[in-house]
Protein backbone atom coordinates (compact mmCIF):
# COMPACT_ATOMS: atom_id res chain seq x y z
CA UNK A 1 0.00 0.00 0.00
CA UNK A 2 1.37 3.93 -0.92
CA UNK A 3 1.97 5.95 2.14
CA UNK A 4 -1.15 8.14 0.03
CA UNK A 5 -3.45 4.83 0.40
CA UNK A 6 -2.23 4.50 3.73
CA UNK A 7 -2.87 8.02 5.22
CA UNK A 8 -6.40 7.88 3.61
CA UNK A 9 -7.41 4.48 5.55
CA UNK A 10 -6.08 5.99 8.55
CA UNK A 11 -8.11 8.93 8.52
CA UNK A 12 -10.95 7.13 7.19
CA UNK A 13 -10.48 4.22 10.31
CA UNK A 14 -10.13 7.43 12.92
CA UNK A 15 -13.85 8.76 11.27
CA UNK A 16 -15.67 5.52 11.42
CA UNK A 17 -14.99 5.20 15.51
CA UNK A 18 -17.30 7.76 15.67
CA UNK A 19 -20.08 6.08 13.78
CA UNK A 20 -22.69 4.74 16.00
CA UNK A 21 -23.65 1.17 16.47
CA UNK A 22 -26.91 1.71 15.11
CA UNK A 23 -28.83 0.90 12.26
CA UNK A 24 -28.39 2.77 9.24
CA UNK A 25 -27.02 3.13 5.69
CA UNK A 26 -23.09 3.96 4.70
CA UNK A 27 -22.10 5.66 1.71
CA UNK A 28 -18.51 4.61 0.32
CA UNK A 29 -17.55 8.41 -1.69
CA UNK A 30 -14.70 9.32 -3.77
CA UNK A 31 -12.83 12.36 -4.07
CA UNK A 32 -15.31 14.42 -5.80
CA UNK A 33 -17.76 13.13 -3.65
CA UNK A 34 -19.35 11.12 -5.88
CA UNK A 35 -21.18 7.99 -4.42
CA UNK A 36 -19.93 4.81 -5.02
CA UNK A 37 -21.51 2.13 -3.24
CA UNK A 38 -24.28 2.39 -0.97
CA UNK A 39 -24.83 -0.45 2.05
CA UNK A 40 -27.31 -1.11 4.86
CA UNK A 41 -25.86 -2.07 8.23
CA UNK A 42 -27.54 -3.18 11.54
CA UNK A 43 -24.40 -1.91 13.05
CA UNK A 44 -22.83 0.85 11.20
CA UNK A 45 -19.69 1.07 12.98
CA UNK A 46 -18.67 -2.71 12.62
CA UNK A 47 -19.91 -3.38 9.14
CA UNK A 48 -18.04 -0.37 7.97
CA UNK A 49 -14.91 -0.85 9.78
CA UNK A 50 -14.53 -4.18 8.29
CA UNK A 51 -14.03 -2.87 4.94
CA UNK A 52 -10.94 -1.07 6.61
CA UNK A 53 -8.86 -3.86 8.66
CA UNK A 54 -5.49 -3.97 7.47
CA UNK A 55 -4.53 -2.64 4.40
CA UNK A 56 -8.38 -2.68 3.47
CA UNK A 57 -8.18 -4.74 0.31
CA UNK A 58 -5.98 -7.61 1.05
CA UNK A 59 -8.55 -9.89 1.84
CA UNK A 60 -11.36 -8.00 -0.36
CA UNK A 61 -12.26 -9.30 -4.23
CA UNK A 62 -10.98 -7.24 -7.27
CA UNK A 63 -14.34 -5.52 -7.44
CA UNK A 64 -14.39 -4.22 -4.06
CA UNK A 65 -10.57 -3.70 -3.86
CA UNK A 66 -11.22 -1.21 -6.59
CA UNK A 67 -13.77 0.70 -5.18
CA UNK A 68 -11.77 0.95 -2.07
CA UNK A 69 -8.61 2.30 -3.69
CA UNK A 70 -11.05 4.89 -5.27
CA UNK A 71 -13.15 5.93 -1.60
CA UNK A 72 -11.91 9.04 -0.02
CA UNK A 73 -14.37 9.09 2.33
CA UNK A 74 -17.41 6.96 4.52
CA UNK A 75 -20.84 8.81 5.39
CA UNK A 76 -23.75 7.46 6.97
CA UNK A 77 -27.40 8.13 8.10
CA UNK A 78 -28.98 6.60 10.65
CA UNK A 79 -32.71 4.80 10.50
CA UNK A 80 -35.45 3.89 12.63
CA UNK A 81 -34.87 -0.02 11.98
CA UNK A 82 -33.04 -2.62 9.98
CA UNK A 83 -36.73 -2.54 7.94
CA UNK A 84 -36.29 1.25 7.29
CA UNK A 85 -32.76 0.73 5.87
CA UNK A 86 -33.21 -1.87 3.45
CA UNK A 87 -36.40 0.23 1.85
CA UNK A 88 -33.95 3.45 1.77
CA UNK A 89 -31.44 1.34 0.35
CA UNK A 90 -33.32 0.25 -2.36
CA UNK A 91 -34.87 3.37 -3.26
CA UNK A 92 -31.49 4.89 -3.24
CA UNK A 93 -29.70 2.99 -4.93
CA UNK A 94 -32.57 2.89 -7.93
CA UNK A 95 -32.45 6.14 -8.22
CA UNK A 96 -28.76 6.97 -7.93
CA UNK A 97 -27.13 4.24 -9.66
CA UNK A 98 -23.89 3.96 -7.90
CA UNK A 99 -21.42 2.11 -9.88
CA UNK A 100 -20.39 -0.22 -7.37
CA UNK A 101 -23.91 -1.87 -6.32
CA UNK A 102 -25.24 -5.40 -8.07
CA UNK A 103 -28.39 -5.61 -6.15
CA UNK A 104 -31.82 -4.33 -6.32
CA UNK A 105 -31.00 -2.52 -9.83
CA UNK A 106 -33.48 -3.67 -11.43
CA UNK A 107 -36.99 -2.71 -11.48
CA UNK A 108 -38.31 -5.41 -9.03
CA UNK A 109 -40.70 -3.29 -6.02
CA UNK A 110 -41.30 -4.50 -2.86
CA UNK A 111 -45.02 -6.68 -2.64
CA UNK A 112 -47.76 -4.85 -0.87
CA UNK A 113 -50.86 -6.65 1.05
CA UNK A 114 -53.94 -5.68 -0.57
CA UNK A 115 -57.26 -5.21 1.05
CA UNK A 116 -60.09 -4.65 -1.70
CA UNK A 117 -62.25 -2.87 0.77
CA UNK A 118 -64.81 -1.53 -1.91
CA UNK A 119 -65.73 -5.08 -2.42
CA UNK A 120 -68.67 -6.41 -1.47
CA UNK A 121 -66.94 -9.40 -0.15
CA UNK A 122 -63.13 -7.59 0.18
CA UNK A 123 -60.30 -9.92 -0.97
CA UNK A 124 -57.10 -10.22 0.29
CA UNK A 125 -53.92 -10.23 -1.61
CA UNK A 126 -50.17 -9.93 -2.13
CA UNK A 127 -49.41 -7.95 -5.12
CA UNK A 128 -46.84 -5.79 -6.54
CA UNK A 129 -49.27 -4.27 -9.00
CA UNK A 130 -52.28 -2.80 -6.09
CA UNK A 131 -55.38 -1.10 -7.20
CA UNK A 132 -55.92 2.33 -6.76
CA UNK A 133 -58.98 1.31 -4.73
CA UNK A 134 -57.73 -0.87 -2.44
CA UNK A 135 -56.44 -0.72 1.37
CA UNK A 136 -52.87 -1.16 1.33
CA UNK A 137 -50.12 -2.63 4.02
CA UNK A 138 -46.12 -2.58 3.23
CA UNK A 139 -44.43 -2.28 1.22
CA UNK A 140 -42.76 -5.83 2.68
CA UNK A 141 -39.11 -6.83 2.73
CA UNK A 142 -39.96 -10.29 2.13
CA UNK A 143 -42.42 -11.80 -0.59
CA UNK A 144 -41.88 -15.17 1.21
CA UNK A 145 -42.34 -14.35 4.24
CA UNK A 146 -45.80 -12.46 3.14
CA UNK A 147 -47.02 -15.47 2.00
CA UNK A 148 -46.11 -17.56 4.88
CA UNK A 149 -47.83 -15.17 7.32
CA UNK A 150 -50.73 -14.90 4.68
CA UNK A 151 -51.36 -18.66 5.03
CA UNK A 152 -51.18 -18.33 8.68
CA UNK A 153 -53.69 -15.47 9.35
CA UNK A 154 -56.21 -17.02 6.72
CA UNK A 155 -56.52 -20.18 8.80
CA UNK A 156 -57.25 -17.84 12.14
CA UNK A 157 -59.38 -14.87 10.12
CA UNK A 158 -60.91 -17.43 7.31
CA UNK A 159 -60.85 -14.87 4.72
CA UNK A 160 -60.92 -14.68 0.87
CA UNK A 161 -58.18 -14.71 -1.60
CA UNK A 162 -59.43 -15.40 -5.21
CA UNK A 163 -60.05 -13.77 -7.81
CA UNK A 164 -63.78 -14.27 -8.04
CA UNK A 165 -66.01 -11.07 -8.13
CA UNK A 166 -68.76 -11.52 -5.61
CA UNK A 167 -72.26 -9.90 -5.21
CA UNK A 168 -73.94 -9.27 -2.82
CA UNK A 169 -77.35 -8.73 -5.02
CA UNK A 170 -76.38 -11.95 -6.95
CA UNK A 171 -79.01 -15.01 -5.87
CA UNK A 172 -77.12 -17.46 -8.04
CA UNK A 173 -74.42 -17.58 -4.99
CA UNK A 174 -76.21 -20.29 -3.18
CA UNK A 175 -75.62 -22.23 -5.61
CA UNK A 176 -71.72 -21.97 -5.66
CA UNK A 177 -69.76 -24.84 -5.16
CA UNK A 178 -67.06 -23.52 -2.60
CA UNK A 179 -63.68 -24.46 -3.38
CA UNK A 180 -61.30 -26.63 -0.99
CA UNK A 181 -60.48 -23.58 1.32
CA UNK A 182 -63.92 -24.04 2.54
CA UNK A 183 -63.47 -27.76 3.41
CA UNK A 184 -60.71 -27.63 5.10
CA UNK A 185 -61.93 -24.17 7.60
CA UNK A 186 -59.33 -22.01 6.00
CA UNK A 187 -62.57 -19.52 3.78
CA UNK A 188 -65.49 -18.71 5.22
CA UNK A 189 -66.74 -18.98 1.30
CA UNK A 190 -68.61 -16.05 0.34
CA UNK A 191 -68.51 -16.88 -3.10
CA UNK A 192 -71.40 -19.47 -1.85
CA UNK A 193 -73.34 -17.31 0.16
CA UNK A 194 -71.79 -19.54 3.23
CA UNK A 195 -71.73 -15.91 5.49
CA UNK A 196 -73.33 -12.92 5.36
CA UNK A 197 -71.58 -9.16 3.87
CA UNK A 198 -72.02 -7.74 7.59
CA UNK A 199 -70.22 -10.90 9.07
CA UNK A 200 -67.96 -10.91 6.64
CA UNK A 201 -67.02 -7.15 6.94
CA UNK A 202 -66.49 -7.94 10.41
CA UNK A 203 -63.86 -10.09 9.67
CA UNK A 204 -62.08 -7.89 7.48
CA UNK A 205 -62.43 -5.18 10.16
CA UNK A 206 -60.69 -7.69 12.68
CA UNK A 207 -58.16 -8.49 10.42
CA UNK A 208 -57.27 -5.07 9.71
CA UNK A 209 -56.97 -3.68 13.27
CA UNK A 210 -55.00 -7.10 14.11
CA UNK A 211 -52.49 -5.88 11.11
CA UNK A 212 -52.42 -1.72 12.56
CA UNK A 213 -51.66 -3.16 15.90
CA UNK A 214 -48.28 -4.04 17.39
CA UNK A 215 -48.90 -7.21 18.13
CA UNK A 216 -46.85 -6.70 21.70
CA UNK A 217 -49.96 -8.46 23.54
CA UNK A 218 -50.28 -11.44 20.82
CA UNK A 219 -46.50 -12.24 20.68
CA UNK A 220 -46.55 -12.24 25.14
CA UNK A 221 -49.02 -14.84 25.01
CA UNK A 222 -47.64 -16.40 22.14
CA UNK A 223 -44.49 -16.75 24.28
CA UNK A 224 -45.70 -17.96 27.49
CA UNK A 225 -47.56 -20.47 25.91
CA UNK A 226 -45.07 -21.74 23.77
CA UNK A 227 -42.91 -21.96 27.22
CA UNK A 228 -45.34 -23.34 29.10
CA UNK A 229 -45.73 -26.27 26.56
CA UNK A 230 -41.92 -26.51 26.54
CA UNK A 231 -41.79 -27.26 30.45
CA UNK A 232 -44.45 -29.80 30.18
CA UNK A 233 -42.84 -31.29 27.13
CA UNK A 234 -45.36 -30.86 24.60
CA UNK A 235 -42.45 -29.87 22.24
CA UNK A 236 -44.84 -30.20 18.89
CA UNK A 237 -47.31 -28.12 20.97
CA UNK A 238 -44.51 -25.51 21.72
CA UNK A 239 -43.34 -25.70 17.86
CA UNK A 240 -46.65 -24.65 16.66
CA UNK A 241 -46.51 -21.65 18.94
CA UNK A 242 -43.11 -21.24 17.82
CA UNK A 243 -44.04 -20.66 14.46
CA UNK A 244 -47.11 -18.33 14.90
CA UNK A 245 -44.84 -16.09 16.73
CA UNK A 246 -42.18 -15.83 13.76
CA UNK A 247 -44.80 -15.24 11.35
CA UNK A 248 -46.43 -12.40 13.00
CA UNK A 249 -42.75 -10.79 13.85
CA UNK A 250 -42.55 -11.32 9.82
CA UNK A 251 -45.58 -8.81 9.36
CA UNK A 252 -44.17 -6.00 11.00
CA UNK A 253 -41.24 -6.18 8.47
CA UNK A 254 -42.63 -3.56 6.80
CA UNK A 255 -43.14 0.30 5.29
CA UNK A 256 -45.41 2.21 5.31
CA UNK A 257 -47.44 2.85 1.73
CA UNK A 258 -47.30 6.86 2.75
CA UNK A 259 -43.38 7.20 3.52
CA UNK A 260 -41.92 4.15 1.66
CA UNK A 261 -42.93 5.23 -1.84
CA UNK A 262 -42.51 3.04 -4.92
CA UNK A 263 -43.74 5.13 -7.48
CA UNK A 264 -43.56 3.00 -10.18
CA UNK A 265 -45.63 0.89 -8.46
CA UNK A 266 -48.69 2.75 -9.35
CA UNK A 267 -48.15 3.59 -13.17
CA UNK A 268 -50.66 3.31 -15.85
CA UNK A 269 -49.69 1.42 -19.25
CA UNK A 270 -47.56 3.47 -20.52
CA UNK A 271 -48.91 3.01 -24.29
CA UNK A 272 -52.42 3.69 -23.32
CA UNK A 273 -51.62 6.70 -21.21
CA UNK A 274 -49.22 7.92 -23.90
CA UNK A 275 -52.09 8.14 -26.61
CA UNK A 276 -54.61 9.51 -24.46
CA UNK A 277 -51.97 12.40 -23.46
CA UNK A 278 -51.85 13.33 -26.65
CA UNK A 279 -55.47 13.50 -27.39
CA UNK A 280 -55.83 15.41 -24.42
CA UNK A 281 -53.07 18.33 -24.72
CA UNK A 282 -53.66 18.15 -28.22
CA UNK A 283 -50.36 17.86 -29.30
CA UNK A 284 -49.59 17.38 -33.33
CA UNK A 285 -47.05 14.39 -32.66
CA UNK A 286 -47.14 11.85 -30.02
CA UNK A 287 -45.75 12.56 -26.74
CA UNK A 288 -42.37 10.96 -26.01
CA UNK A 289 -40.23 12.85 -23.78
CA UNK A 290 -42.02 14.35 -20.77
CA UNK A 291 -39.72 16.66 -18.09
CA UNK A 292 -41.10 16.88 -14.88
CA UNK A 293 -39.95 20.02 -12.73
CA UNK A 294 -40.66 20.47 -9.04
CA UNK A 295 -39.24 23.29 -5.93
CA UNK A 296 -38.30 21.48 -2.84
CA UNK A 297 -38.31 24.64 0.08
CA UNK A 298 -37.32 23.04 3.75
CA UNK A 299 -38.52 26.67 5.83
CA UNK A 300 -37.03 28.74 2.85
CA UNK A 301 -33.67 27.33 3.52
CA UNK A 302 -31.93 24.81 1.67
CA UNK A 303 -33.83 25.47 -1.49
CA UNK A 304 -33.10 22.06 -4.50
CA UNK A 305 -35.07 22.31 -7.89
CA UNK A 306 -35.78 18.40 -9.17
CA UNK A 307 -36.16 17.48 -12.43
CA UNK A 308 -37.19 14.09 -13.94
CA UNK A 309 -37.40 12.64 -17.40
CA UNK A 310 -40.08 9.90 -18.78
CA UNK A 311 -39.53 8.32 -22.06
CA UNK A 312 -42.20 6.51 -23.73
CA UNK A 313 -44.33 6.80 -20.16
CA UNK A 314 -41.20 5.23 -18.54
CA UNK A 315 -38.92 6.60 -15.79
CA UNK A 316 -35.31 7.35 -17.38
CA UNK A 317 -33.43 7.68 -14.38
CA UNK A 318 -29.91 8.80 -16.21
CA UNK A 319 -31.75 11.67 -17.35
CA UNK A 320 -32.77 12.83 -13.63
CA UNK A 321 -31.18 16.14 -12.27
CA UNK A 322 -30.62 18.17 -8.73
CA UNK A 323 -30.24 22.27 -8.77
CA UNK A 324 -28.91 23.93 -5.70
CA UNK A 325 -30.89 27.23 -6.01
CA UNK A 326 -28.28 29.78 -6.29
CA UNK A 327 -30.15 33.15 -7.29
CA UNK A 328 -33.07 33.27 -5.01
CA UNK A 329 -33.29 34.44 -1.64
CA UNK A 330 -36.17 33.64 0.68
CA UNK A 331 -38.95 31.60 -0.31
CA UNK A 332 -40.15 32.46 -3.70
CA UNK A 333 -41.25 29.57 -5.93
CA UNK A 334 -41.59 31.43 -8.89
CA UNK A 335 -38.16 32.92 -9.10
CA UNK A 336 -36.73 29.30 -8.72
CA UNK A 337 -38.67 27.58 -11.40
CA UNK A 338 -37.36 30.04 -13.84
CA UNK A 339 -33.81 29.75 -12.54
CA UNK A 340 -34.44 25.74 -12.93
CA UNK A 341 -35.70 26.29 -16.14
CA UNK A 342 -32.85 28.70 -17.39
CA UNK A 343 -30.03 26.35 -16.14
CA UNK A 344 -31.82 23.37 -17.82
CA UNK A 345 -32.64 24.50 -21.18
CA UNK A 346 -29.75 26.70 -21.99
CA UNK A 347 -28.12 23.74 -23.45
CA UNK A 348 -31.09 22.42 -25.43
CA UNK A 349 -31.00 25.83 -26.67
CA UNK A 350 -27.59 25.64 -27.75
CA UNK A 351 -28.23 22.32 -29.27
CA UNK A 352 -26.26 20.00 -26.73
CA UNK A 353 -29.35 18.06 -25.60
CA UNK A 354 -32.80 17.58 -26.77
CA UNK A 355 -35.81 19.10 -25.72
CA UNK A 356 -38.72 17.44 -24.51
CA UNK A 357 -42.07 17.20 -26.06
CA UNK A 358 -43.69 18.28 -22.69
CA UNK A 359 -42.56 19.99 -19.90
CA UNK A 360 -44.97 19.08 -16.62
CA UNK A 361 -44.68 21.78 -13.69
CA UNK A 362 -45.75 20.37 -10.24
CA UNK A 363 -48.22 23.11 -9.39
CA UNK A 364 -50.87 25.66 -10.58
CA UNK A 365 -51.38 28.73 -13.22
CA UNK A 366 -48.84 30.81 -11.81
CA UNK A 367 -46.23 28.07 -12.45
CA UNK A 368 -47.30 26.99 -15.74
CA UNK A 369 -47.32 31.41 -16.46
CA UNK A 370 -44.14 31.62 -15.02
CA UNK A 371 -42.53 28.64 -17.26
CA UNK A 372 -44.23 30.00 -20.18
CA UNK A 373 -42.65 33.43 -19.77
CA UNK A 374 -39.18 32.21 -18.71
CA UNK A 375 -38.93 29.92 -22.21
CA UNK A 376 -40.49 33.27 -23.95
CA UNK A 377 -37.11 35.26 -22.53
CA UNK A 378 -34.80 32.60 -23.72
CA UNK A 379 -36.29 32.63 -27.40
CA UNK A 380 -37.14 28.91 -27.01
CA UNK A 381 -39.00 27.04 -29.67
CA UNK A 382 -42.14 25.86 -29.36
CA UNK A 383 -43.16 23.35 -26.74
CA UNK A 384 -45.77 22.11 -24.93
CA UNK A 385 -45.86 22.99 -21.00
CA UNK A 386 -48.23 21.83 -18.21
CA UNK A 387 -48.89 22.14 -14.94
CA UNK A 388 -50.85 19.64 -12.48
CA UNK A 389 -51.79 21.48 -9.09
CA UNK A 390 -52.14 18.67 -6.05
CA UNK A 391 -55.67 18.04 -4.22
CA UNK A 392 -57.53 18.46 -6.85
CA UNK A 393 -55.42 17.25 -9.47
CA UNK A 394 -56.60 19.78 -12.09
CA UNK A 395 -54.16 19.94 -15.21
CA UNK A 396 -53.64 23.31 -16.52
CA UNK A 397 -52.80 24.05 -20.22
CA UNK A 398 -51.22 26.86 -22.27
CA UNK A 399 -54.33 26.79 -24.72
CA UNK A 400 -56.89 26.65 -22.69
CA UNK A 401 -58.08 29.32 -20.16
CA UNK A 402 -59.56 27.14 -17.39
CA UNK A 403 -57.71 23.76 -16.06
CA UNK A 404 -58.81 20.05 -17.28
CA UNK A 405 -60.54 17.74 -14.40
CA UNK A 406 -59.71 14.18 -15.89
CA UNK A 407 -61.38 11.24 -14.61
CA UNK A 408 -59.31 9.42 -11.73
CA UNK A 409 -59.23 6.56 -14.09
CA UNK A 410 -57.62 8.15 -16.89
CA UNK A 411 -54.36 6.81 -18.07
CA UNK A 412 -53.16 10.39 -19.28
CA UNK A 413 -53.74 11.46 -15.91
CA UNK A 414 -51.90 8.75 -14.22
CA UNK A 415 -49.05 8.95 -15.86
CA UNK A 416 -48.96 12.94 -15.09
CA UNK A 417 -49.58 12.15 -11.66
CA UNK A 418 -46.73 9.77 -11.84
CA UNK A 419 -43.63 12.09 -13.16
CA UNK A 420 -45.42 14.98 -10.47
CA UNK A 421 -44.94 12.91 -7.64
CA UNK A 422 -41.41 11.08 -9.09
CA UNK A 423 -40.38 15.11 -9.55
CA UNK A 424 -41.44 15.64 -6.12
CA UNK A 425 -40.39 12.56 -3.98
CA UNK A 426 -36.96 13.34 -6.09
CA UNK A 427 -36.92 17.06 -4.60
CA UNK A 428 -38.39 16.48 -0.80
CA UNK A 429 -37.11 12.60 -0.41
CA UNK A 430 -33.59 13.25 -0.80
CA UNK A 431 -33.35 16.73 0.52
CA UNK A 432 -35.36 15.40 4.41
CA UNK A 433 -33.08 12.65 4.09
CA UNK A 434 -29.46 13.33 2.40
CA UNK A 435 -29.28 17.24 4.14
CA UNK A 436 -28.65 15.61 7.70
CA UNK A 437 -25.21 14.61 7.17
CA UNK A 438 -24.33 16.86 4.22
CA UNK A 439 -24.83 14.36 1.87
CA UNK A 440 -27.40 16.10 0.10
CA UNK A 441 -24.87 18.58 -1.85
CA UNK A 442 -22.96 15.37 -3.62
CA UNK A 443 -26.41 14.57 -5.52
CA UNK A 444 -27.45 18.31 -7.04
CA UNK A 445 -26.55 19.48 -10.19
CA UNK A 446 -23.79 22.06 -10.50
CA UNK A 447 -24.32 23.26 -14.16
Amino acid sequence: MTDKNHNKFCAIREKIKSFPAESGLYFMKDANGKILYIGKAINLRSRVGSYFHGNGCSDRGPKISEMLSKTATVDFIETANEVDALLKEARLIKDIHPPYNTDLTDDKTFPYLEITASDDFPAIYITRQPRSSSKLFGPFTSAKDLRAAVVAMQKIFKFRTCKLTISQNDSKRKFFRPCLLYSIKQCSAPCAAKIEKGNYKRIICDFTRFLRSKHSVILRQLKKQMQTASENFEYEKAAVFRDRIRLIERLSRRGNPGTDLQPEVFAADPTAAMEELQKVIKAPQPIRIIEGIDIANISGAEAVGSLVKFIDGKPFKSGYRKFKIKTVKGINDYAMLAEVIKRRYKYALAGEEMWPDLILIDGGKGHLRTAEKTLKQMNAPAVQIAAIAKKEEKVFLQSKPEPLKLSRNSAALKLLQYVRDEAHRFAQHYHHLLRRRGLRKTLLDKK
